[in-house]
């Protein structure tokens, strides 16, 4: 199962920060693909982001933050080692998704947009996965899933905690 970086292994340098922006500042419409990249380079966009796209691409500060707050791909703090999406388009509904979504936040003891305290799981909410014949649906890091069970979900929980440990 793949995985998103690691904050802390992604931890980020303004230098960092200002080689993305440089790296997308000439392109046509250059905030969407700034701003991905730098989510895709360190996992979140940094406060410090903020200020640097702003003058980098000519716009505000409260421009550049109402772009990041209006799309809800982004984030803004980072994630847990596991982000958890669980589909809420209607097809999914209609097999409950709902239903999975209150035992998700339950067994995780987070809402949507938080993460756990261990910083093991994020919890995000999706509006359609691509496998609407399959729902309900999740995608945990870049891995979809169909046909969810609550059952299913915490076997999930259970293996992506699973630490190996080698011994020699």
């Amino acid at each position: 199962m793949s995985q998103i970086h690691s904050p802390i292994a992604d931890a980020w340098t303004p230098a960092q920060l200002q080689a993305v922006i440089d790296a997308h500042r000439l392109m046509p419409g250059a905030m969407l693909p700034t701003l991905h990249a730098i989510q895709d380079r360190f996992g979140y966009i940094p406060d410090a982001a903020v200020p640097m796209i702003a003058e980098a691409l000519r716009h505000t500060r409260a421009e550049v933050h109402g772009i990041i707050s209006f799309y809800h791909h982004f984030r803004t703090h980072p994630p847990g080692r596991n982000v958890i999406q669980i589909c809420r388009a209607e097809a999914c509904q209609s097999v409950g998704s709902r239903q999975l979504e209150a035992h998700a936040r339950q067994r995780l003891g987070i809402d949507y947009h938080q993460t756990t305290p261990d910083h093991e799981y994020t919890l995000e909410p999706v509006y359609c996965l691509g496998n609407c014949a399959c729902g309900p649906s999740v995608r945990v890091n870049d891995d979809v899933m169909g046909r969810m069970t609550p059952e299913q979900f915490d076997e999930l929980t259970d293996e992506l905690s699973a630490t190996v440990v080698e011994v020699k």
